[in-house]
């Protein structure tokens, strides 16, 4: 069952951005826990080893739904070192696919209109927004403080390409914004990997001696903290064994996956989302989820094989309490639902009857 989407996708981004959330996300009432927490997570005692990764929860009062409705390891949306602006509306497009998104089919066009159902896929097309650090620090601040007992608020961010500036820079630019959240006090913090990369390759996280720059230069700033690395699909298992030994030993966790990008077209094989640069776009609900699970998967073989301890944060698809225990079983320590959960506030307490 589709509930009413705590992200409305009819509005604008500056829309729910003012006026979210919505639906059960803005009732009030909070499931009330039980049990004393009992799941791990960093060290932090946390009452399930579920909740909503970065993306859906724009500010304050979307993280605070969450936490209220029990989602309880919830990212505040990826931020930036300065204030960066939304993709036009629509943002949030229905997917027409029967099936699983393979590689192959994404190399096609798929349909898109707002005609949301069952099972759910969609497509989001924001462009990583920021406000400036100003904003964000205060309202990150402000959560992290009100966060009920066993539940957790990781901050999400990533740097911030721009015209003439060079690799070194840009590097630097995640150092810059690991600060801030190590400045306000962020208890867990994730870097998104999975963004465009102005190097040869392109996502960040196909580009394996860069991302181990960007690693290290963050894990030099914020020491302790716990570090996660967000990351794309990888079919390809020698490459992400190589990655992984490049970066297993510097961060605590990786989140697999993102989205699968591919060619998004209106009934009438027009573009769907305007403006230049849109025409592909990242999939992300039920059409993933055999991604997500297969990188959990090969992610856990590689920490036995290489003897590593960081966590594996499955994402991708979970859009019932099967999904999660689905990802459970593959291997992930914690799992965590954006699409299923904007449709679903009560994904959490599903999974929660089922876990006592």
């Amino acid at each position: 069952m589709l509930y009413t989407p705590f992200y409305d996708p009819e509005k604008s981004y500056e829309e729910n951005f003012t006026q979210g959330p919505f639906g059960a996300f803005a009732d009030g009432e909070e499931l009330k826990e039980e049990d004393e927490p009992q799941f791990d997570f960093f060290g932090f005692k946390v009452n399930s080893p579920f909740g909503i990764p970065a993306g859906p929860l724009i500010n304050g009062n979307f993280v605070k739904g969450a936490l209220d409705k029990g989602f309880d390891i919830v990212t505040y949306k990826t931020v930036r070192s300065r204030k960066y602006p939304c993709h036009p509306w629509p943002n949030v497009l229905s997917v027409k696919i029967d099936g699983d998104l393979t590689e192959d089919i994404a190399q096609g066009k798929l349909v898109a209109d707002r005609n949301y159902h069952e099972p759910l896929s969609i497509t989001n097309s924001f462009g990583v927004p920021s406000f400036d650090p100003e904003f964000w620090q205060k309202d990150l601040t402000n959560v992290i403080r009100n966060t009920h007992p066993g539940q957790i608020v990781v901050g999400s961010f990533q740097g911030t390409k721009k015209e003439g500036q060079s690799v070194e820079d840009y590097i630097n630019d995640y150092a810059i914004v690991a600060g801030l959240m190590k400045e306000i006090g962020v208890p867990v913090v994730e870097v998104n990997l999975s963004c465009p990369n102005e190097g040869t390759n392109n996502l960040l996280c196909y580009d394996t001696e860069r991302s181990a720059k960007v690693v290290r230069t963050i894990k030099e700033v914020i020491r302790n903290t716990p570090l996660i690395i967000k990351i794309a699909y990888n079919k390809d298992y020698d490459a992400l064994k190589n990655f992984v030994k490049e970066v297993g030993l510097v961060v605590q966790g990786i989140s697999v996956i993102n989205t699968i990008s591919a060619e998004i077209v209106d009934e009438n094989d027009r573009q769907a989302l305007p403006g230049e640069g849109r025409l592909r776009s990242g999939v992300c609900g039920h059409a993933i989820k055999w991604a997500g699970l297969d990188m959990v998967k090969k992610l856990k073989k590689l920490r036995e094989e290489l003897g590593y301890k960081y966590i594996i944060v499955g994402v991708g698809g979970v859009t019932t309490a099967d999904d999660f225990f689905e990802y459970q079983k593959a291997g992930a320590d914690i799992v965590m639902s954006a699409t299923g959960a904007m449709w679903n506030p009560y994904l959490a307490k599903e999974i929660k009857e089922r876990l006592r």
